[in-house]
């Protein structure tokens, strides 16, 4: 049987527990994803200490992954047995071997993408687009000021940022 990494209760890093866990098979409009690599967040230590409550104890933390499909539920035709995706964002439960996840939330990797890299990126890339992109759209001549810039948000805007406002 697959095993998650499940909380019963809020707390330091002992409240984790490594058990058993059976996803079930996939609802209608979900998958079932076989994970090779999941990333880890300062959001999912905030839901392990209670900072930022999960909607239900024992939960699964985690919200960013990557792995390959094992089968589709009802209704799904994007996907199929075998694909590469990843994924991040709601509903919790990365730190499973094995998870169900609605289909919408996937993206299919290209095949110069591993899932371990897949896994680190995807949070990481989609703050650097809303922070280009949403806050501000960023344009040719535009000079954009990152502090931190050698974490994982602000390496990408700075690589991001370089290349959508070249001298």
């Amino acid at each position: 049987m697959p095993k998650a990494i499940r909380i019963h209760q809020t707390g330091d890093p002992t409240v984790m527990r490594w058990e058993p866990f059976d996803p079930g098979e996939p609802a209608p409009g979900e998958v079932r994803l076989r994970q090779e690599a999941v990333g880890l967040n300062f959001i999912d230590i905030y839901h392990r200490t209670g900072l930022y409550p999960l909607p239900t104890l024992p939960a699964i933390p985690g919200l960013e992954g990557a792995g390959v499909v094992e089968s589709v539920g009802e209704g799904v035709t994007e996907f199929k047995a075998g694909d590469r995706v990843a994924y991040a964002g709601v509903p919790p439960g990365a730190y499973a071997q094995v998870r169900c996840i609605p289909a919408h939330r996937l993206v299919s990797l290209p095949e110069g993408i591993s899932t371990l890299k897949a896994a680190g990126m995807m949070l990481r890339g989609m703050t650097a687009r809303y922070l280009l992109y949403g806050c501000y759209p960023v344009k040719k001549g535009d000079r954009i000021l990152v502090h931190a810039a050698a974490g994982g948000v602000g390496s990408l805007l700075c690589q991001w940022g370089r290349h959508l406002a070249p001298k």
